[in-house]
């Protein structure tokens, strides 16, 4: 239970960027695609997802071999945090973009780290990945519609 409280918080601090930079006007005057989930599903599936890694990862944390695994949560949590305050923050759509790339190589190494140590916990990831696939493909065509997006609104 402590593993898991503690994974939690790491989580917590980084989906408190999601409190501090919201999306704002700035946002809703993007051209956003057609496929972009409703305002609601976000906080549902960062939920969903934050509570599902960080048991996952107390999971890991218990198991011989689990350092790669825990390094790489380490990783992709940092860059989950960085996200959001490049994103809706600074308004860099672009850099935003790297951060995003960077954050699916993360995850997806730690899944696989995950799945080496424990079948269930890799499991557990796998939705964030997936995830991460539809926030990559917003991003990228936020970017590609809005030429100048950082100054927009």
């Amino acid at each position: 239970m402590t593993y898991f409280l503690l994974f939690l918080g790491a989580s917590a601090a980084a989906a408190a960027t999601g409190v501090i930079f919201k999306p704002g006007d700035w946002y809703e005057s993007l051209n956003r695609p057609d496929f972009t989930p409703p305002n609601w599903a976000f906080p549902v599936a960062w939920t969903y997802i934050y509570v599902s890694v960080a048991y996952a990862t107390a999971r890991v944390a218990q198991l011989d071999g689990s350092q790669l695994a825990l390094a790489l949560f380490a990783v992709q949590i940092a860059l989950n945090t960085l996200w959001t305050p490049v994103f809706f923050g600074a308004h860099r759509v672009r850099l935003a973009m790297i951060v995003l790339v960077l954050l699916w190589i993360a995850v997806a190494a730690m899944l696989l780290a995950f799945l080496r140590v424990d079948m269930i916990a890799g499991l557990l990831v796998f939705p964030y990945l997936v995830w991460l696939c539809i926030a990559a493909a917003l991003n990228w065509r936020i970017w590609r519609d809005n030429p100048r997006p950082e100054r927009v609104g």
